[in-house]
């Protein structure tokens, strides 16, 4: 009988060596396995970071470009306000601050001719309709034509230009 028992423990501790290592083995491939997914997380962020550093790139000389054509009176105020603020609203930025107490006068311009309708859909209106419209937003670029001028220049220098698009000269 009671060597019925030490088999039976001998039998009983070899079962559980076999499960301890076996635990052990899935422990180590649990292991390895958050390794290379944090490592593949990290290399997702790097490269999600190095897109949004080259998108914010292009974005930041289009607006750098429209603003100088708006300072230098190339680019009427409203469409150049227009173009600007859709390009800001795609733009990454390093804080959450609110861009429309940045850059007040382009908001403001923006916010006149925003419903506007431009190219074909001008066609469906009126030509009473379409000088009312142009009226309004001339009376506006008027209004705000100091302020956008001062946020040009903001926009100037915090956004700048890709390498060689500094040199565009707008005739």
């Amino acid at each position: 009988m009671m060597n019925m028992l030490i088999l039976a423990l001998c039998v009983g501790a070899a079962i559980i060596a076999g499960l301890a290592f076996y635990a052990g083995q899935l422990l180590y491939k649990l292991s390895a396995q958050k390794k290379q997914i944090a490592k593949e997380q990290a290399k997702q962020q790097a490269k999600l970071a190095k897109s949004r550093l080259e998108r914010n790139a292009k974005l930041a000389d289009s607006i750098h470009l429209i603003a100088r054509a708006m300072e230098q009176e190339q680019c009427e105020f409203s469409e150049g306000s227009l173009r600007i603020w859709v390009l800001m609203s795609q733009y990454s930025f390093a804080d959450d601050g609110d861009i429309s107490l940045r850059y007040p006068g382009i908001f403001a311009m923006y916010e006149v001719v925003k419903e506007m309708p431009t190219h074909d859909a001008r066609k469906k209106y009126s030509k009473k309709e379409i000088f009312q419209q142009d009226s309004a937003r001339w009376r506006a670029e008027e209004t705000h034509a100091e302020q956008i001028k001062a946020d040009c220049k903001k926009i100037i220098e915090e956004f700048k230009a890709a390498p060689g698009s500094e040199n565009v000269v707008f005739n």
